[in-house]
């Protein structure tokens, strides 16, 4: 079975961790801090704070931006829930707003008609890697004075506007799943260039409790003395993870060149397979991280998409969807809400299918797919 994607480990990355390993430092060490560090370098931002999942980050992301008990939130329906369960923790209401029909990311001008006196903050995801129209959601946040927190789960790695992702919003996540643009295993960071947020974030992974004497409400304690000020969580990053992180960080340009190369083969090589829909060219200011290649059925056939997908997974591709629109799913509609809330979201991702893509994957891969493709759609 040929996969959707898969991580790509060395053996740099096997002694990085083995080293951790052998150091007596397992959690809370010194290798978790030199990892935020090189992150928020390469990304060009001040701050960068580790988290042992791309979940807990968007968590404290929002606790961050102060959302709260009724709150509103905006996100796109066309992503993976935690975008939208991360707000519910908090007691937010979710708004979904609709996608672009032609690139799954979330309509700017959708989000514009839901924003109220009740909107907190505003979040883009860049689908399948390519950037989310930033500036745009930049000039709505700062007009209604909204935070603007982006979710990069699977853009780490591309540019928009000549600048790294991440530079643009008041806070960025970046997953590290494995089939991310590097991995930790499990974990992801928030990068952001405020300082307010970066101690919230901090307070908020580790139980909500601080050991910073100038952050203490109680003073004259010895050096003993720990100081819960908020509900926190135990969101923290081992140093195993950390390590690994640390070294797929060194092979990021590598991966992302990898991707970008496969997915231009992928044009040429499925571009004349009838009622079959390749992602949109990039715009000349963007540059995606190619977590995902994304092909659509077109309206004639999309109601076959299932069958379509049984047969490749039969031949032996280990194809996926992306995503089921969070408004759909079942602990939403119990919620409320209601099919034909996005109906771009709603007919985009019933004709998607995502086809492998991953920095390893070989031409001799990618022709079968193609080739299995055109069969089948023939």
């Amino acid at each position: 079975m040929i996969p959707y994607s898969t991580q790509d480990i060395n053996e740099a990355d096997i002694k990085a961790v083995e080293r951790v390993l052998r150091s007596g430092w397992l959690t809370q060490g010194p290798v978790l801090e030199h990892f935020e560090k090189a992150i928020a370098k390469k990304v060009k931002v001040k701050f960068a704070v580790a988290f042992n999942s791309g979940t807990a980050a968007l968590h404290a992301a929002y606790f961050a931006a102060g959302v709260g008990k009724d709150d509103e939130i905006i996100v796109p329906s066309l992503t993976f829930a935690a975008t939208a369960n991360a707000a519910l923790y908090l007691g937010a209401k979710l708004v979904f707003a609709d996608s672009s029909s032609l690139t799954g990311n979330m309509d700017v001008s959708d989000a514009r008609k839901k924003i109220t006196k009740k909107t907190k903050a505003i979040v883009p995801v860049d689908y399948a890697g390519r950037p989310a129209d930033l500036r745009e959601f930049r000039a709505l946040a700062k007009k209604h004075k909204l935070v603007l927190i982006e979710d990069g789960a699977q853009s780490l790695g591309a540019t928009y506007r000549g600048k790294p992702i991440g530079t643009q919003a008041d806070m960025t996540m970046f997953s590290f799943h494995p089939v991310k643009s590097i991995t930790t295993g499990e974990g992801g960071v928030i990068v952001t260039n405020n300082e307010k947020y970066v101690r919230a974030l901090r307070l908020f992974r580790s139980h909500g409790i601080s050991k910073d004497t100038a952050t203490f409400v109680r003073k004259g304690h010895g050096a003993w003395y720990q100081e819960m000020q908020v509900l926190g969580f135990n969101y923290r990053m081992p140093e195993m993870s950390a390590a690994l992180g640390e070294s797929q960080l060194k092979r990021l340009d590598s991966f992302i060149t990898k991707r970008r190369t496969a997915a231009k083969r992928y044009d040429t090589l499925l571009k004349k397979i009838p009622n079959l829909i390749l992602p949109t060219t990039e715009r000349v200011y963007e540059k995606s991280a190619w977590h995902l290649y994304p092909v659509r059925l077109a309206p004639a056939i999309a109601h076959k998409r299932d069958a379509v997908f049984a047969k490749l997974r039969e031949a032996g591709i280990g194809v996926q969807v992306h995503h089921v629109p969070v408004h759909l799913h079942v602990y939403y509609e119990k919620l409320g809400y209601t099919k034909g809330l996005c109906p771009n979201t709603e007919v985009f991702a019933a004709s998607e299918i995502s086809i492998p893509l991953f920095p390893g994957i070989t031409k001799k891969q990618q022709t079968y797919i193609a080739d299995t493709l055109r069969k089948i759609l023939s």
